[in-house]
């Protein structure tokens, strides 16, 4: 077998579909698009939810609730993370970046209770559960809130 003789197998292509050439090939005049109507025109097609002028769903439904557009969005890390840090170090919002826990610190930073300590750091953050709070300590370490 030599490279020119590589064909593709057979049935794995098809010829493009030709339309607007002729009555005879079955896709003449309209093109398959049919008379008239949104779909025979170019560009015609729906936007997502239209149900062809019927009220659609997403206006039927009632609306529910609020987004609160000045809600302090704080960057969450688990006391488990803390691990990977040394024994006496300060845990900051610098460091906890440059040991690629966080990639941005967002409103600030709140330690959450989930895993265990096993290291004794001093935490810098804007928030603490109650839970991480007492790990920290436990673990010998200390809880600043910036």
């Amino acid at each position: 077998m030599k490279l020119h003789e590589l064909s593709p197998q057979k049935g794995s292509k098809r010829a493009r579909r030709r339309v607007g050439r002729g009555l005879g090939s079955g896709l003449g005049k309209t093109s398959g698009r049919g008379t008239k109507g949104l779909y025979a025109r170019s560009g015609g097609s729906s936007r997502p939810g239209f149900e062809g002028g019927q009220m659609p769903l997403y206006r039927r439904l009632p609306k529910r609730g609020f987004t609160n557009i000045f809600a302090a969005d704080y960057a969450q890390v688990n006391v488990e993370q803390l691990n990977r840090f040394e024994n006496g170090d300060v845990v900051d919002p610098v460091s906890l970046i440059e040991k690629g826990i966080l990639k941005n610190v967002r409103d600030g930073i709140r330690i959450l209770g989930n895993g265990e300590l096993s290291k004794s750091v001093t935490v810098k953050a804007h928030g603490f559960t109650q839970t991480a709070r007492e790990k920290i300590e436990a673990a010998g370490g200390k809880v600043e809130v910036i």
